[in-house]
């Protein structure tokens, strides 16, 4: 999912895991919670598209890497906060909470980056294989609202964290809406958005939490959120069944399916159907062309080409070799985000001597 989201549900993973235990466990959560991005710094992205396509989401969002990060991150916060406290006073935390919050936080990278149709590959080094959740899309509005109101409710009333709220929620807020106006939000996410802005507004003013109950706060959003995202995944089940149905009456027991999320939609999702030869869905079908020897170059070949193959879900290739010289181009697309077209998100190019 997006940074924000991350950010959010670690900040409540923090504060609900190590409050009262860990100093600042809201922001350090929200650290954390991004670590498996940022430390895609350090391997080599953002790279060109190639690399993007393999290391994104690769060796820094496994389990292994996460177990490695949070006794680095561990060490180095708890260490820092030592030094901190010989200089200037305060309370050390201790060895185990603080472990807590960070892989809690971590892990919640990888289990929210899951629930979508992007997938993950957890086991690396050791296995390459993707997994996909399809159960939320990849940003959802209710992912940054739910948190940010129980980190709000657990404030106190004064102007410099209402400032700090405001910051994320305005902005937040207006892209909701702006989504709305241009149809990707559905009318009811909006109508929902708004009625728990509300209560939110009245639960603020109202004092409902507040510091000292500010860990129940933000353990009622994540129970809330976690009802919510895990009613998605028991209606993609049902989705899931449909569409392996469908697949199996329109290209046999040979088939392969999956029901994509949908952005700004929850609880609805797009089948797409494929067999060896072609990919389909409501309304729309591509020739795969994997067959040609060409496109085998390619796949093969070419570090583009072995890119794409190896992230692609649903791979299909188009060969192009209208130019009369001795190139021709294969344009390699994975039709979950490309099923037209030579550029944008989801395409590689890879062009190829045609005389060897």
């Amino acid at each position: 999912m997006d940074n924000l989201a991350h950010a959010l549900v670690g900040a409540a993973l923090g504060r609900a895991v190590g409050d009262l235990k860990v100093p600042r466990a809201a922001l350090l959560g929200a650290v954390a919670a991004n670590a498996p991005d940022w430390m895609e710094l350090f391997i080599g992205l953002p790279g060109d598209r190639s690399n993007y396509l393999v290391l994104h989401r690769g060796p820094t969002h496994s389990l292994a890497a996460v177990l490695i990060a949070t006794i680095g991150l561990t060490l180095l916060v708890g260490l820092g906060a030592r030094g901190w406290v010989r200089w200037r006073g305060g309370v050390t935390p201790a060895w185990g909470p603080l472990a807590l919050c960070i892989g809690v936080a971590m892990l919640s990278h990888l289990f929210m980056d899951w629930q979508g149709s992007y997938g993950l590959r957890p086991f690396l080094p050791w296995s390459a294989t993707w997994y996909y959740g399809d159960w939320v899309a990849i940003v959802d509005p209710f992912f940054w609202l739910l948190p940010l109101v129980a980190l709000a409710w657990g404030t106190e009333r004064h102007w410099l964290p209402l400032a700090a709220l405001l910051v994320v929620g305005v902005p937040m807020t207006y892209a909701v809406i702006l989504a709305w106006t241009t149809g990707v939000v559905a009318s009811w996410v909006l109508v929902v958005y708004a009625l728990l802005s509300v209560v939110a507004a009245i639960g603020w003013i109202g004092y409902w939490f507040g510091p000292v109950a500010r860990r129940r706060a933000a353990v009622l959003a994540l129970l809330v959120l976690g009802l919510y995202g895990g009613a998605q995944g028991i209606a993609a089940q049902f989705e899931n069944a449909a569409a392996h149905r469908a697949a199996t009456i329109r290209f046999g027991l040979a088939a392969r399916w999956a029901t994509l999320t949908r952005l700004g939609r929850p609880f609805t999702w797009e089948p797409i159907y494929a067999s060896p030869d072609t990919v389909a869905g409501n309304g729309w079908r591509l020739p795969r062309h994997l067959d040609a020897p060409v496109v085998q170059r390619a796949v093969r070949d070419t570090r583009e080409g072995r890119a794409m193959a190896q992230f692609a879900r649903f791979l299909v290739a188009e060969v192009d070799s209208s130019g009369g010289g001795a190139d021709v181009t294969v344009y390699l697309r994975d039709a979950r985000y490309a099923r037209g077209g030579r550029g944008g998100w989801g395409v590689l190019a890879v062009t190829l001597d045609r005389r060897r």
